[in-house]
């Protein structure tokens, strides 16, 4: 069995990185024999679906498990859909977990970690000295005229138009604001009802 674990380094003895997506490294483990095999995550810069590219390159590479800290709901449902079991809220080396998942003292979870974007938003905070703009000017003002002129979303401009006959947003874009959206609603009811 392939399992895969996030990593720090390139060997058994390093301690497991606790972000999936943004990891330094994939060690994919044959649980058999500790062989392994070490891989540089190369989603760890993306600008955004870190989790979801390092989700699709382990599923690529035929690992049956992924062993972690953090996962977002992204690289979840990635994952879940790739059949690859997951296992987070992990802590140690490499060695240790995958010790404790061949004795079978690992749970599996379906349920993200983290929210959306967790590594990104941690590596912003600490490079603008932490402060509290909760993502504001993302949009990139495209509302195209789809409001009212009331809410969210209205430019004022009528109905937009298509540029170069596709849309403006990839679907893992569109996905990936739908869940700020959703982050952010949560965090605003918290607000309105403390």
């Amino acid at each position: 069995m392939k399992v895969a674990v996030s990593s720090n380094e390139k060997k058994l003895d390093a301690q497991l990185d606790p972000r999936f997506g943004r990891c330094a490294y994939f060690l994919v483990v044959n649980a058999d024999d500790m062989s392994f095999e070490a891989f540089k995550n190369q989603s760890a810069a993306q600008g955004g679906g870190a989790g979801i590219q390092a989700a699709q390159f382990l599923a690529s590479q035929g690992v049956d498990a992924v062993i972690t800290g953090n996962c977002g709901p992204n690289a979840v449902q990635t994952l879940s859909a790739a059949g690859i079991e997951l296992f987070g809220g992990q802590t140690g080396t490499v060695r240790e977990v995958v010790e404790r998942f061949k004795k079978g003292n690992l749970r599996p979870t379906s349920e993200a970690t983290v929210d959306s974007h967790f590594g990104m938003n941690a590596q912003a905070e600490v490079s603008r000295g932490g402060g509290m703009g909760g993502g504001r000017g993302l949009g990139r003002g495209m509302g195209g005229g789809r409001g009212t002129g009331r809410g969210m979303g209205s430019s004022g401009r009528g109905p937009s138009k298509k540029m170069g006959g596709s849309s403006q947003f990839s679907g893992q874009e569109l996905e990936a604001l739908k869940h700020q959206a959703d982050s952010l609603n949560k965090k605003m009811k918290e607000v309105i009802y403390k």
